[in-house]
Order: C-alpha cells, then structure tokens, then sequence
C-alpha cells in the first residue's frame, strides 16, 4: 500500500538540526519564562525560531543545509538573533539549577494537551540536539533507521551534557535521559521490516496512546515522513557550538552510512536500554555493551566509528568536524566542563560558564 510521505523532496542526505535551549539571565543564568516576550522582540532570521512545551526554552530551526558546518553557522546566528532580544541562552540537557516544577507550560492546545496525558512527567523542561537528515526515498529511511538504532548509545555518551539537577550533582552525566524514561514513547522502537510496518505500528500506537500522529512519539530515533527525514533525538542539547559541530557532524556520516551498508546484527531491546542508562550514567567514560553483551569502551568504540566513516565525511564534506569529537574525550563532554566549572565556583560559576559558552563569548 503506499503512503505518503516527502522522502526524496530534497536533496538526499541534506541536513536540518534543532536544539531546546533554556531562557535565562543573561548576568545569573537563573530560569526564566520568557519565550513568548523573546518572540515578540525578535528580529528577523534564518530559520525559526519557536515556543516550546515550557515557557523557558526556545527551540533553533536551521534551514535544509549540506553539510554541519552550514547548520552551526546558522545555529550561532539564532543563537545571536535571540540574544540580541536582552535575554540570555543555556545550553544543557536540563538547567542545572532550576528548582523541581518550577517552569511554566507554553500556552498552546498541543502543550497543554502533552500536560494533560503525563501530567508529573513533564513538570521539568528537557534540552535535546535533534538532528534530521533527508532520505532519498522511504526504503532507505528504514534501513538507515534499523541500524542507526545500534549507534545511540555512543552518540548518548558524547552527548551527555546534563550532570546537574535541581541544584546538585545527580551523579549522572545526562540527567535528561532519566528523567525522558518518564515520559511515554521516549525510548527505542524495534527495528521495522519496512516502510507498511512503520506507518502500521505507528498508527496502532496512536489509537492506544490517544495522541494524533507520530509527532507525539518522543523516541529517540524515529523516520519522519512528513519531513522526509530520518531524526536523531537521543543527544542532550550542547553549550558549545563546537561540541555541536563535532556531533553534528558525525551523527550526519552515520545516518549517510547506514543508508547503504550490509545490515549487522540487530541488538536486542534490553542490551540498548543498558547501553543507552550507561551512557547517561558514565558519559564518554562509559563502557558500552555490544551484541555479545561484551563492553567496551567509548574512546575505543569511537575510533572505530570513526574510521569506519570516514568515507562518508569526505563525501559530505566535514572531516575537520567529525574528527573534532575527539576533544569531548580530553574534557569530559558537556558534563565533564559543567562539573570543572562547579568546581572552580560552585553553581554561579557553573551558570555563569554556561551562559558564556552557549552565547559564543567563551570557547
């Protein structure tokens, strides 16, 4: 039966990143709700801009791009363009500081409908790096979806940007994973026989969570037809631009990748939850289980990784930001710079670092 979709209604493997920022202080780094009053200001700009389900975060929209170091260029701008309107952006999985249930819910149906269905479960805003990339056609988004589901839990530890919770170290490197296992439809879907099972089980799903369409799964990993794109959404929203790029870019050659590459064996649901509370737990120190069970760690899965790709980042044009990654090893990721800031200055320094680094003043 065919099905809808817009795959191949652009550019095969073109590129579209987004990212849920926190509004705060600009001087302080403290929380706040400003979102509708930062659009009001806001300037025109390339992309968009928009609301998001808690009053204190805005989501960046790049446009369809070619390649990471587009998609950052344009990210700083909305950075910039946002900024530019007196408040101040964060970069994190969570806010580090925000008291439990203090943000407010963005006055429109569809958040208000997303409070009504899990009501606790998103009493605090979450912070994600979604990236998107278009397929050529919707047999190739399935294939490239089965497999990327196997690379998550790497891109989850050099993403984890999310250590702090409420004010205190939470011993984990990305907060934000645990608190999404609260929310329904947040985790991994299995791996699907083709384009009929998506939209089956898809619509199966629907009808049981009560929701409209698939826009209301928070999986992780989900083809997107109504974009026409495969989406990565399993990594914490980054401070750095340059932290950003690295993943960016190496998210995009893993998506181009297993487009064409022979199938591998599939792992099982409970090795991927494993490997992805891990990764939240340890970050870019974590040992990660493979098909065998057998863990290895995230340094020694990278290099592989990376020169397994590295075809497809010439072909794409990023070598110099996929082998960028290697620098969240040397500090930590996201979570090893908030914790080295906590530490100099206790949870002003750690806000007011962050603050810097999201707004481009600090490296």
């Amino acid at each position: 039966m065919d099905r809808p979709h817009a795959f191949g209604s652009s550019a095969p493997f073109s590129l579209g990143v987004e990212e849920e920022l926190f509004l705060v202080d600009p001087v302080t780094g403290v929380q706040i709700g400003a979102s509708r009053a930062v659009l009001d200001r806001l300037g025109p700009v390339v992309g968009q801009v928009e609301r998001e389900l808690h009053a204190c975060q805005v989501e960046l929209i790049t446009e369809v791009c070619a390649t990471a170091d587009e998609a950052v260029s344009g990210l700083r701008a909305l950075r910039a363009a946002v900024t530019a309107t007196g408040a101040g952006l964060l970069g994190a999985g969570m806010h580090p500081a925000a008291p439990e249930g203090a943000a407010e819910i963005t006055d429109k149906e569809r958040y208000e409908h997303i409070r009504h269905l899990l009501a606790d479960a998103v009493a605090d805003p979450t912070g994600g790096l979604h990236v998107h990339v278009g397929m050529p056609d919707a047999e190739t988004a399935i294939k490239a979806f089965n497999s990327l589901r196997r690379r998550l839990p790497l891109l989850q530890a050099l993403g984890a940007n999310s250590p702090f919770r409420h004010g205190r170290d939470t011993g984990l490197a990305s907060a934000r994973e645990v608190t999404m296992r609260g929310w329904p439809r947040s985790g991994v879907p299995r791996a699907m026989r083709d384009f009929e099972d998506f939209c089956t089980t898809t619509a199966l799903l629907c009808r049981a969570a009560d929701v409209e369409d698939y826009t209301w799964f928070w999986w992780k990993l989900r083809p997107h037809p109504r974009l026409g794109t495969v989406e990565i959404r399993a990594l914490d929203a980054q401070t750095s631009l340059g932290d950003l790029a690295g993943l960016v870019a190496l998210t995009h050659c893993l998506a181009r990748h297993a487009a064409t590459a022979p199938a591998e064996p599939d792992p099982v649901p409970e090795l991927l939850d494993e490997a992805a509370f891990r990764a939240a737990r340890f970050g870019v120190h974590a040992e990660l289980p493979g098909v065998d069970g057998h863990r290895r760690p995230v340094a020694a899965l990278l290099e592989e990784v990376l020169a397994e790709v590295r075809p497809q980042a010439r072909e794409l044009g990023c070598e110099d930001e996929l082998d960028s990654v290697r620098r969240l090893l040397e500090h930590g990721g996201g979570a090893g710079r908030q914790r080295a800031a906590h530490a100099i200055g206790g949870l002003g320094a750690l806000l007011r670092d962050a603050v810097a680094r999201t707004s481009g003043r600090t490296a």
